[in-house]
């Protein structure tokens, strides 16, 4: 299997990591308790608590997985430090549709950050996909729930990437 790297922004890993540390230091011990607790109601073949705290086990423990993987594999680029009108990941690009005139302006990030809401798209996302390598004045057609849309990219910048805290 190819090694896979996790490209992201600083933002991004910092979330990562204290998400993680979130998941070891509070929610793993706090679920071994519920656990134990659940363990003092009987017996366990008919003890819904234990099921729900064992499949809840299950699912932090996951999560720590896939968090441990994806930090040690992260490629993590800083925005700021990228320049010129090409897009690719970390550039804020603003897109007007060619047939309505309408402008949108997204920031391509890693796949843990987006938020289309917060104007944040994945890597992976069809419309970064679709613009990714584009120059200003370049068009691209991008897939969007309403249909195809052709675009025109507008402006590419490179600004910090901020994410909200957790929790």
């Amino acid at each position: 299997m190819a090694d896979r790297r996790y490209p992201m922004t600083p933002a991004g890993i910092s979330r990562m990591r204290k998400e993680l540390k979130l998941l070891k230091d509070q929610d793993r011990p706090a679920n071994a308790r519920a656990i134990e607790i659940a363990r003092g109601h009987g017996d366990l073949s008919e003890n819904a608590d234990y099921d729900a705290a064992k499949e809840e086990q299950g699912m932090i423990e996951a999560r720590i997985r896939e968090l441990s993987t994806k930090i040690a594999l992260a490629q993590v680029i800083e925005p700021t430090e990228l320049s010129g009108e090409t897009v690719k990941f970390g550039a804020t690009v603003t897109i007007e549709d060619v047939d309505s005139g309408e402008e949108k302006r997204y920031t391509i990030v890693g796949e843990d950050e987006g938020d289309i809401k917060e104007g944040r798209i994945s890597i992976a996302a069809p419309v970064a996909r679709a613009m990714i390598g584009k120059s200003i004045g370049d068009t691209c057609q991008v897939r969007t729930p309403k249909g195809m849309h052709e675009v025109e990219i507008t402006e590419v910048e490179w600004l910090p990437v901020e994410l909200p805290p957790l929790r």
